[in-house]
């Protein structure tokens, strides 16, 4: 059985929140690394391309969550 929430000091928080953050950190990690290597001199909307980016990455997060064996 998944968990679909946890406690946190006497708070239920749904695990959507802890993968959303999980993908904000990631993506955070990622955006740096394309700054740096100059990858977004190619993209045309920066912030559409990491609001795609920060989907893809909350999706395979959700993914390998759910799918993962209990």
């Amino acid at each position: 059985m998944h968990a679909t929430e946890f406690d946190l000091y006497g708070v239920f928080v749904p695990a959507t929140v802890a993968w959303m953050l999980a993908a904000f950190a990631v993506t955070a990690g990622v955006r740096t690394v394309l700054d740096r290597i100059g990858f977004y001199r190619i993209v045309w909307h920066r912030s559409l391309f990491n609001f795609a980016l920060y989907i893809l990455v909350l999706r395979a997060i959700v993914a390998l969550v759910w799918h993962a064996p209990s």
